[in-house]
């Protein structure tokens, strides 16, 4: 970690515009020197929170801190943060030597300092022979390399980045998910990044924060944002998860975390489960991850207590992974199962046939809301 690296606090923070709540009560904690990602869809908070963070949102009530400093009424300029746009905002007039260097000269900086700073940054993103050149004259990559070099310039202690990548094509993407979490240990400072992507919230960070009607619905590393949502959201969100919903009918005591619940769930029965125990009678849900289910034939017996029968009504070839979508037996419910190509290709089942979907009651994470 980079000894000038912050970590950032939100106390309670809420923004309203007029009647409408964007965020609402957000009390979070990033640690200095990590890699975080906001994570929800369109519409949750998730970037008015960024605004917030850098000053181009007022707070309408809590706290913003950046390491001890309170920052809640300071303006972005004295923040030390930067922040790259979701277009970029590279100026069009200005050649990309003039835009990297932009917020060194605002600064004071001297020519002859700032010209080895801005030789680095470019270096730093491989645009070195692009100097001279406008932005109108780049690809949408190359203007997001420059937009980087320009914030990093000015070596902030948070660097804040809205939706960088979505202007990318797949490749370039990925290819640049990796120069930016290289880019990120290379300075240590404290990166905050919003997206609705979940496998770049997986790949960048270090902590997720997954976000929903202006709230914060879970933190966790991607591991645990996985294996274990803490909610149904979370659960439609991320990880193709099958939700199951019905009635808490007992719970047992187990390991932290793990204590053993059943659920009746209407036309399915009696589901299985783990997490924290909830008292009888509670509506509550639970779920299984689509790549942890087992296919068997609906004559044979079911591998595990967690069964339902379903027809399978198509059937997706992704490359390594082969998508099945199925239709509950009793209810019609929708179903996802996913399988290793090679694996389905080895079997015999075709659209159209029924057959029994089962599941280890240790696999299925139940989720009290």
């Amino acid at each position: 970690m980079h000894a000038d690296a912050k970590g950032v606090q939100l106390r309670s923070v809420t923004k309203k515009y007029g009647l409408f709540t964007a965020v609402e009560n957000i009390t979070l904690d990033i640690p200095a020197g990590s890699y975080c990602c906001l994570l929800g869809p369109s519409g949750c908070g998730k970037t008015t929170t960024l605004r917030m963070l850098a000053g181009h949102e007022t707070v309408t009530s809590g706290d913003i801190f950046i390491g001890t400093e309170r920052v809640t009424e300071q303006p972005p300029a004295q923040r030390n943060t930067a922040m790259v746009f979701q277009n970029y905002a590279l100026f069009p007039h200005k050649t990309v030597w003039d835009n990297v260097g932009f917020g060194l000269k605002m600064r004071g900086v001297p020519e002859r300092d700032r010209t080895p700073v801005i030789e680095e940054m470019l270096a730093l993103v491989g645009m070195e022979s692009f100097a001279h050149r406008k932005p109108t004259q780049l690809s949408g990559g190359q203007q997001q390399r420059i937009a980087l070099a320009r914030a990093l310039a000015n070596r902030p202690q948070v660097l804040l980045l809205d939706e960088p990548l979505s202007a990318l094509d797949e490749s370039l993407r990925i290819k640049t998910r990796s120069e930016l979490r290289r880019l990120q240990k290379k300075f240590g400072m404290t990166f905050i990044q919003v997206t609705h992507a979940q496998d770049e919230a997986f790949s960048l960070s270090d902590v997720i924060v997954v976000m929903d009607h202006g709230r914060v619905d879970q933190v966790g590393s991607g591991m645990e944002i996985y294996t274990q949502p803490a909610s149904t959201f979370v659960a439609q969100f991320v990880g193709d998860n099958n939700i199951f919903r019905g009635t808490v009918r007992e719970s047992e005591p187990g390991e932290t975390g793990r204590d053993r619940i059943g659920l009746d769930v209407p036309d399915v029965g009696p589901i299985h489960c783990i997490g924290h125990a909830s008292p009888t009678g509670q509506a509550a849900a639970c779920c299984i991850r689509a790549d942890q289910l087992q296919i068997s034939d609906p004559n044979s017996p079911a591998p595990h207590p967690n069964h339902l029968t379903a027809r399978i009504v198509a059937v997706e070839f992704t490359g390594y992974i082969t998508r099945i979508s199925l239709l509950q037996e009793n209810n019609g419910q929708e179903l996802l199962y996913k399988a290793q190509t090679e694996a389905w290709l080895a079997t015999d089942y075709q659209e159209g046939q029924v057959v029994t979907l089962s599941w280890a009651p240790s696999d299925c994470i139940f989720l009290p809301h």
